[in-house]
């Protein structure tokens, strides 16, 4: 592979991460990152369970991408999306039965997540298998980033704990282990990305004279 490959290969990873992560620059699929991110091992695990399925699906839509009827191309993406959330599901269930008790519904709905359907139809499907592939990786990795952000946050917080381990012994801020404080934690941490990625890109863009 040409260094030019590589280093396009590299800004596509770093795009799904930061210039177009799904929950703190898109604000897609906020569902999972309300409601599985009040402890730590919830938040990784989900988000793991996106990397694997957007992957998956990213790389299964651009092998198929020039036998796939144009008018039936969103029935077909659906159709992917399902199969491998179902094989994520089956996983889960099989080799972490205790958290898929507290969070298999929400790995069913997988299925609906925007951001991967987006990436299927916007970039997946227009594109060769490699750059599909670093396309997956990137927004997988941007959204396990957020996940885990997040739960990283409300769990010590909110419970003063991390992975279930007790760390912290003052009192906590148990409302940020409630809905309500989940959007008060991704909020602000919403805007504290966006800020410092804005700086970051103030800093290194070029000087105008």
């Amino acid at each position: 592979m040409s260094q030019g490959a590589t280093i396009n290969l590299k800004d596509q990873i770093l795009n799904g991460i930061i210039k177009e992560n799904t929950i703190f620059k898109l604000a897609l699929s906020l569902c999972p990152s309300i409601a599985v991110t009040n402890n730590l091992k919830n938040g990784v695990l989900m988000g793991v369970a996106v990397l694997f399925v957007q992957v998956m699906v990213n790389l299964t839509i651009s092998l198929l991408r020039n036998v796939i009827q144009p008018k039936v191309r969103l029935p077909i993406f659906m159709l992917v999306i399902s199969g491998w959330v179902t094989v994520t599901d089956m996983s889960m269930a099989a080799l972490v039965p205790d958290v898929y008790k507290q969070m298999g519904l929400y790995i069913q709905l997988i299925v609906a997540f925007a951001s991967i359907l987006a990436r299927a139809e916007m970039f997946a499907s227009k594109n060769k298998f490699i750059p599909s592939m670093a396309d997956g990786i990137g927004m997988g990795i941007g959204f396990l980033f957020a996940l885990t952000v997040i739960s990283f946050f409300r769990e010590l917080l909110g419970k003063g704990s991390l992975w279930g381990m007790h760390i912290v012994y003052t009192k906590p801020l148990l409302i940020l282990i409630l809905p309500a404080g989940g959007f008060f934690a991704v909020g602000i941490l919403m805007a504290l990305f966006n800020w410092i990625d804005a700086r970051y890109m103030k800093k290194t863009s070029p000087v105008s004279h």
